[in-house]
């Protein structure tokens, strides 16, 4: 998958840029490098990474508030983000994975360490890897095309609703997130659409039998994620 993927490397020590750069482009994937928060995200614009590899501890513009912003744009909704740290502290991470970020790695990086992560979390997001190419998501037994509306199962097609699915891709979209109940009503059905608990409900139901109840988990209070 290594020679499609975009990954942009953000850190304010040059070093640390070049071993990550060198690692990673050892692996076949197109690195570009930002040395601040600010550069990063005008080189994000154009560069539309798969993946970001971004530092906490930058100044100016840190690596929270550049994946805040970055959130905020749907061109980076679905990009991947990992964070760097030298800092331990668990306030630091539950901030960064808060703010939106997939990961987290603490510096010092060792090579192995790191490529094996980058690789495990490109894996778990096919579709994002695939996104310039148009081509089927698949998650275990499950192909999703988000573009033509179809998913099938251990090839055979299964038939959903235009909601069932778009709630589907929704979850999918992003493996191992819990969404919120109340981003699915506003992502599915739209902010100016008042819908109760109980449609969500019923329509994680039918998707669980017709796709399988082990694709979709529940957290109660608090909302849906898709996992496989």
């Amino acid at each position: 998958m290594s020679p499609d993927i975009r990954i942009l490397i953000v850190d304010d020590e040059e070093d640390i840029i070049e071993f990550l750069s060198y690692n990673l482009k050892k692996e076949g994937y197109e690195v570009l490098s930002a040395s601040n928060g600010a550069e990063a995200l005008t080189m994000a614009k154009s560069f539309d990474p798969h993946l970001i590899v971004l530092d906490i501890m930058m100044p100016e513009i840190d690596g929270i508030e550049v994946c805040d912003r970055l959130r905020t744009d749907p061109q980076f909704e679905k990009t991947l983000i990992i964070f760097l740290t030298a800092r331990n502290e668990s306030f630091t991470q539950v901030t960064a994975l808060e703010t939106g970020g997939d990961d987290f790695i603490n510096k010092p990086i060792k090579p192995n360490v790191f490529k094996s992560r980058i690789k495990a979390l490109l894996r778990r997001h096919l579709d994002l890897v695939n996104k310039d190419k148009g081509i089927v998501s698949v998650f275990g037994d499950l192909e999703i095309n988000t573009e033509h509306y179809k998913i099938t199962k251990k090839g055979v097609p299964i038939n959903l609703a235009k909601k069932e699915f778009e709630l589907l891709a929704l979850l999918a979209s992003r493996p191992g997130k819990v969404f919120k109940r109340s981003d699915i009503m506003n992502k599915v059905w739209g902010s100016d659409v008042i819908v109760g608990d109980r449609t969500i409900d019923v329509h994680i139901r039918k998707l669980r039998e017709k796709i399988g109840s082990h694709y979709i988990y529940t957290l109660k209070g608090v909302g849906y994620k898709f996992d496989y």
